[in-house]
């Protein structure tokens, strides 16, 4: 483990909490003109999700920090040109394409692995690689097929292979359609300046450490490895010549390191009310959340029904800087039901009101409709808020 300096500088665990939301655009006016091509790149990283309730997490990301933003500008972000890239990061993640240098540890890393669980015959991966050179940008299933007929995991050949090839860099995801990834060679998709491997391991973790704390704002150890899925000894032989400053955080009882930045005004502004996938960087790190938010949440998606607590997709409020409660929501034609609603006492409910119509209004529904509150004495109210 890494020891702290002697002397370090001390926040309050309000600064710490209030530093985070300041690092993730949550607290301050947002960079509008930027659009969700800036919230990329300030966050660093935004993770993708197969599940899409009232819309899929990579955009709800960029809707929490700026509004009513239109998903083709969304879009347009992430897959349109050379500003962005798939990649595994804290997950499978788009990442600003300026970092494309960076991941080379990574590449490298599978390179290393070369049979994946999944065995290719000879040629099969330099055929995939040809067929698009030849053919322009295509996806598994114009590739050959992107299953064998089998459950999800029984890929075929060519999807192995292109997959394989994502994964060591020859091949990016230049655009979905219909979620289904459209492969191209990296070669004609990274600009040149960026298309290359040359750094080596020690730099790459250096800049994503550095770029995790400036992300986070501040954060442990634990915190700046999990942002960009990196090992605590990664972290610890970098964090010294990171740039990232040590500091103490009252009631954390672990070292922690900030952004100098984040510790060079004071973090003030307007704080965001507005629903958080459960993917949102704010919030992904679980203990994390509980550490500056108090506030306990785990995805139930993948829990068996009966043995859920809050729903399927439990969206977490964020209103003045805390996160007040949470809604499970749905979509029946033109109104957004909110089928499970967790309110964390009255101070939440005009919140959870405006947070409801607001999304409502974004993805197109004119009418909210409540279908349970988890603190019964609550619902009248909510049901008032919302048609006030």
């Amino acid at each position: 483990m890494t020891t702290m300096p002697l002397s370090v500088t001390e926040l309050s665990a309000d600064e710490a909490r209030r530093t985070a939301l300041r690092a993730q655009g949550l607290l301050g006016t947002p960079d509008r003109r930027a659009g969700a091509r800036g919230v990329l790149r300030h966050l660093g990283a935004v993770q993708l999700d197969t599940i899409s309730v009232l819309a899929r997490s990579h955009e709800l990301v960029p809707y929490a920090r700026l509004g009513a933003v239109g998903r083709p500008a969304v879009e347009s972000a992430y897959w349109t040109g050379t500003h962005a890239f798939e990649y595994w990061s804290h997950a499978a993640c788009i990442l600003p394409i300026e970092e494309w240098p960076h991941f080379a540890f990574r590449r490298r890393a599978y390179r290393a692995r070369p049979h994946w669980n999944h065995d290719l015959p000879d040629g099969a991966y330099r055929t995939v690689l040809k067929q698009l050179r030849d053919e322009g940008p295509l996806t598994a299933t114009e590739l050959g097929g992107a299953k064998n007929g089998g459950p999800w995991w029984d890929w075929s050949e060519a999807k192995v292979a292109v997959e394989r090839a994502l994964m060591y860099g020859e091949v990016v995801c230049t655009e979905r359609r219909g979620w289904k990834r459209v492969y191209d060679l990296a070669e004609r998709a990274v600009p040149d300046a960026l298309l290359h491997d040359d750094l080596d391991d020690t730099e790459c973790v250096r800049r994503l450490v550095r770029l995790a704390g400036q992300s986070l704002g501040v954060g442990t150890r634990a915190d700046i490895a999990d942002y960009h899925r990196l090992k605590g000894e990664q972290v610890d032989a970098v964090i010294a010549d990171s740039g990232l400053v040590p500091v103490e955080v009252a009631g954390w009882g672990k070292p922690a390191w900030a952004d100098p930045e984040a510790l060079a005004s004071e973090p003030r502004g307007r704080h965001r009310t507005t629903l958080l996938s459960p993917f949102d960087s704010l919030i992904w790190d679980r203990p994390r959340t509980e550490r500056i938010f108090g506030f306990t949440h785990r995805l139930e998606a993948y829990v068996p029904k009966p043995k859920r607590i809050h729903g399927y997709f439990a969206m977490p409020l964020l209103a003045g800087g805390r996160l007040m409660g949470r809604v499970d929501p749905g979509r029946e034609g033109k109104t957004l039901v909110a089928r499970q609603v967790s309110l964390e006492g009255r101070k939440a409910v005009r919140p959870m009101a405006q947070a409801l119509l607001e999304a409502a209004g974004w993805v197109g529904c004119d009418a909210v409709r409540v279908e349970r509150v988890m603190q019964p004495e609550l619902t009248a109210q909510l049901v008032a808020a919302l048609s006030d």
